[in-house]
């Protein structure tokens, strides 16, 4: 079966997730990201997360190689922002044609998803979503989230 792991990291998290999973399943890693690579810090880096998705701005990206067609599964990963996925998978996802796939979903956040992979699945409706997770930083929580991580891999496979 041929695997991609298609994801956005703004800090980190969703990065070292998606290589987690991608060295356990030998998949194709692409990262998206954004032209504006500005980090911002502290209280605004939230304030301007916020707008980001309360605008519905979409950010422009950086050109990737990925073609959807291509695999047997894709697994898509995005950080949680205000309860949203973040507006770079929006935007990969709204220049991107992904249809009759069989896809994975995963979630990077700080304390909670709300409705945000409801969200997530409501921009992939022509697909079929076969997991979904969400991981609590990663980054911090580093032996918590292989196992899960691996746990997760383990049911997809």
């Amino acid at each position: 079966m041929k695997v991609a792991v298609v994801f956005y990291s703004y800090d980190g998290n969703c990065t070292f997730a998606a290589k987690q999973i991608g060295k356990l399943l030998n998949a194709d890693i692409v990262q998206v990201q954004t032209v504006d690579e500005k980090k911002r810090r502290g209280f605004f880096k939230i304030i301007w997360g916020v707008m980001q998705v309360m605008s519905k701005k979409l950010p422009a990206l950086k050109p990737i190689d990925f073609d959807a067609a291509a695999y047997d599964l894709v697994i898509l990963g995005t950080p949680v922002w205000a309860s949203s996925p973040a507006p770079a998978m929006k935007a990969l996802l709204s220049q991107t044609k992904i249809s009759g796939k069989k896809l994975a979903l995963f979630m990077c956040h700080a304390g909670g998803m709300g409705d945000a992979m409801d969200k997530f699945k409501s921009l992939l409706t022509d697909n079929t979503v076969v997991s979904e997770v969400g991981f609590k930083d990663p980054l911090k929580n580093s032996e918590d989230a292989i196992l899960q991580i691996e746990t997760w891999v383990k049911n997809l496979s």
